[in-house]
């Protein structure tokens, strides 16, 4: 599984961070990115749901 933000989409709210803080991080502009090139098994669930919480819908896991 990889992830992508959606820069443009993205608002800084960090939820993703706080709930699967091994994929994803605030850059300097407060924009997400993702910090894993590969999302791991054990990470696979919170990538998921950071997809499903994200409130503008920025993030997608496939």
């Amino acid at each position: 599984m990889k992830a992508k933000v959606d820069r443009d989409t993205c608002v800084g709210c960090g939820l993703c961070e706080s709930v699967c803080p091994k994929v994803f991080e605030m850059n300097n502009d407060s924009i997400a990115e993702v910090i894993a090139e590969v999302i791991t098994p054990e990470n696979e669930a919170c990538a998921l749901e950071a997809q499903d919480e994200c409130p503008v819908s920025a993030i997608t896991v496939d």
